[in-house]
């Protein structure tokens, strides 16, 4: 089975077209542009702002005029992540995607279903002409996922209505009405080089095979992070050698569990059997460890070539106990919600620089504004203490949940009357444009729905058939039954 023969048609429909086009986060020109292609073709009111949001309006439904009108929401671009061992260019090349076990997925990369089903459902909302709504403003906002830069940017009066359903979650069943807020928190080792010393072995370390995941919505399922697994091996090591640090490289996006990370160190000639004995031992501690969560985890230590330099032991040691103390994880649970992560941090990336610096990405999360910023401060001092230069990002505000939502409320009345089901109405630890849409749009009624998605963020990740046509018919309910 392909794409094309999926259910429902006219929604899989655009989703084959939007992953024919490339759209890493702050490169969405080219979705962009699609996007007012496509409201011209159906001759439909569309706008642009200064940000590079798109918004397309459609008139109401013959005898739905005095309907309330709704805004349809979804984002642009997508994270962008590949296995190791697949060549893929994201700014040229299409998603290619295939059906296995009742679920869509891509070869090797991220399928974009993270916001792409979205984007594809108001698509195929706004080129029907048989579907029953009120009036319609459907919202296409750029960079949700490096920096919501597109709902940082939206100005007051872009939109026109007061009732908003974002497209943007990934359980079917559940139904959104809040979210934590984040802030991202970055620190730059600066480092001097100095030549490899004789008398001293190279060694390369790779750590691959996790499952990755998203930072919020999966930071709760103990999964491993690649880079806390390397360094852990570092810095025991270091305690009982000495490590010498040419390479460290680990993660890529903020909000993404780094799936693989690697390192090329150096110990002294005489101590090469110690380090390979050592390893087997870490090896069977992680693996009894994760043996649940992360069954395919692998770590692979080999000889190396001797580099010309390397990293200047202070900085050495001070990095590697920076990165070994950081936090990562859950670091309280809500006490208002059952099962709802309330704060949290990821240690995202570890990237050398050619400049002799080390620059660690992290990003934190918390349901509460005051935690937000207590755990962004706890991973500051961490940095802070081991003399990096540490700075945090602007941030973006949580959403505040309303049990009594209209939008939601009706929502879960459609969900039982199609399948039987009484759906949750919670919040989710992730980020999600609603907490800026009610800054710039108080009072603003929302609601986040979205199909069942796994392994978002990462090259597992894929997207539930069945539970796509189920939104679907969800969607279609709310948008003729709303009053």
């Amino acid at each position: 089975m392909t794409i094309e023969e999926l259910q429902p048609q006219e929604v899989f429909h655009y989703f084959k077209e939007i992953c024919q086009i490339p759209r890493p986060s702050k490169k969405e020109a080219e979705i962009s542009a699609y996007l007012c292609r496509f409201a011209e073709k159906h001759g439909l009111d569309y706008k642009t702002d200064a940000a590079g949001n798109v918004l397309i309006r459609k008139n109401a439904s013959k005898g739905y005029e005095n309907r309330p009108s709704i805004i349809l929401q979804s984002h642009m671009d997508m994270v962008c992540e590949k296995n190791s061992s697949v060549v893929h260019d994201f700014e040229k090349d299409a998603i290619e995607t295939y059906v296995e076990d009742g679920w869509l997925k891509a070869k090797g990369t991220t399928l974009g279903a993270d916001n792409g089903i979205g984007m594809a459902a108001q698509l195929a909302v706004l080129a029907s002409d048989v579907i029953e709504h009120g009036a319609l403003e459907c919202l296409f906002t750029v960079d949700e996922e490096t920096g919501l830069t597109g709902a940082f940017a939206l100005q007051k009066g872009f939109l026109s209505g007061s009732t908003l359903i974002n497209l943007d979650s990934e359980d079917d069943g559940e139904i959104f009405i809040g979210c934590a807020g984040g802030i991202d928190t970055t620190a730059v080792f600066t480092y001097t080089e100095q030549p490899s010393p004789k008398g001293f072995a190279a060694f390369s370390l790779k750590v691959s095979g996790l499952v990755g995941g998203h930072s919020g919505d999966d930071i709760d399922k103990g999964r491993g992070n690649a880079n806390k697994i390397l360094v852990r091996f570092l810095w025991s090591l270091m305690q009982k050698m000495e490590v010498k640090l040419a390479k460290i490289d680990g993660g890529n996006l903020r909000n993404a569990i780094p799936r693989e990370a690697e390192a090329l160190f150096l110990t002294p000639m005489g101590k090469k059997e110690e380090v390979r004995i050592a390893m087997n031992h870490y090896i069977n501690d992680i693996e009894e460890e994760l043996r649940i969560t992360e069954p395919n985890v692998s770590l692979d230590l080999s000889s190396a070539e001797l580099p010309t330099k390397c990293v200047d032991d202070t900085s050495t040691w001070k990095l590697l106990n920076a990165l070994y103390a950081c936090p990562h994880g859950v670091i309280r649970m809500s006490d208002d919600m059952k099962g709802l992560v309330e704060t949290s941090t990821n240690l995202a990336s570890v990237k050398m620089l050619t400049d002799n610096k080390i620059i660690v990405g992290t990003s934190q999360r918390s349901s509460i504004e005051s935690s937000k910023y207590d755990i962004a401060n706890m991973v500051n001092s961490v940095f802070s203490l081991a003399g990096a230069e540490v700075k945090h990002g602007d941030g973006y505000p949580g959403w505040k949940p309303n049990p009594n939502s209209k939008i939601a409320n009706a929502i879960a009345d459609n969900y039982r009357q199609l399948f039987g089901e009484e759906p949750k109405i919670k919040a989710i630890h992730a980020g999600l444009e609603c907490g800026l849409f009610s800054e710039k749009y108080p009072g603003m009624d929302m609601a986040s729905i979205g199909p069942t998605m796994r392994g978002v963020h990462s090259p597992d990740e894929r997207l539930d058939i069945a539970a796509t046509q189920k939104f679907w018919q969800l969607l279609l309910a709310t948008l003729k039954n709303f009053e």
